[in-house]
């Protein structure tokens, strides 16, 4: 049973299942179920009740924030590679969100729950670029709305191992939780895991690598990284999904790149409150940069 609800829900893991199902909030056709060895059955309906988050333990910390863009309604922020977006095991402190309880002072949305004050989407620790967060309910809803509904604008630039071909394209396969490994994400058949393409093209070609816009139509975890991985073009220095290229083992030592090459450039929206689109861009930060110098162009 546990094994199964991982698949099909791929926000939770597989131990947090089990704890839910323990806790007696998983029903089979209205019944409550607890035990996660049960068999599943063709034909059976399965409700899982989260809980509310418990009260946040986050403290308000003067971290400071690349603020791009702010108003009464929300916050639009060029984000760091490194920092974690909110509290979890292992980060209980400075993260976005112990910034953004400093720099904001009370006025973050509560929609999202205490534990998440503000947040409508992630990017990844050691991803680098543009966030928009929520300082009033109103905005949080019109901007999540925007997100399920995919027309929220998202690009990021990647560097990628090798020479995709063709040199512009679309990638399109479910995005779920790894069978051979949980903390990672994988395309997976139809009917699992959710729908996700992105599109990319290449911006320039460099030595043994390329430099890539990449679009998404959807906002999957680890997205661009699972996609490209698939066509065989690994983000250079992505711990979880690259097998380093022998041409780019020494580069990423001598100039200590430590993290996937990724950087959320682009971000557009229509402002939920105002009606206005609004547009945001990021230049590639200082060690993307260094990447590209070394790399060369082809």
């Amino acid at each position: 049973m546990d094994a199964v609800l991982a698949e099909l829900i791929s926000d939770l893991s597989r131990e947090r299942i089990k704890g839910l199902i323990k806790d007696s909030r998983l029903r089979i056709d209205g019944k409550v179920a607890t035990q996660t060895s049960a068999k599943v059955c063709a034909g059976e309906s399965y409700r899982i009740d989260l809980p509310p988050p418990l009260p946040s333990e986050a403290q308000p910390q003067d971290i400071p924030l690349d603020v791009v863009y702010e108003d009464d309604a929300l916050l639009v922020l060029d984000k760091p590679a490194g920092m974690v977006v909110h509290p979890a095991a292992g980060h209980a402190d400075g993260t976005l969100v112990n910034a953004l309880l400093h720099h904001c002072k009370g006025q973050l949305s509560g929609i999202g729950g205490v534990a998440r004050p503000g947040i409508i989407h992630r990017i990844d620790k050691d991803t680098s670029g543009l966030l928009v967060t929520a300082k009033s309910d109103v905005a949080h809803v019109g901007l999540a709305k925007q997100f399920a509904d995919h027309s929220i604008t998202r690009q990021y630039y990647a560097i990628v191992q090798g020479h995709p071909r063709p040199a512009k394209g679309t990638v399109t396969g479910n995005i779920g939780r790894s069978r051979q490994n949980r903390k990672k994400m994988a395309i997976v058949p139809n009917g699992q895991g959710k729908h996700a393409v992105t599109h990319y093209e290449t911006v320039q070609k460099l030595h043994e690598a390329a430099l890539l816009r990449c679009q998404l139509e959807t906002g999957r975890t680890h997205q661009v990284r699972v996609h490209m991985a698939s066509l065989g073009h690994s983000l250079l220095g992505d711990p979880n999904y690259a097998r380093v290229h022998k041409a780019h083992r020494a580069l990423l030592k001598d100039t200590g790149f430590a993290r996937q090459a990724l950087h959320a450039t682009t971000l557009g929206f229509i402002h939920p409150t105002l009606g206005e689109k609004m547009f945001f861009e990021s230049k590639i930060p200082a060690d993307m940069r260094e990447l590209l110098e070394h790399l060369g162009v082809q």
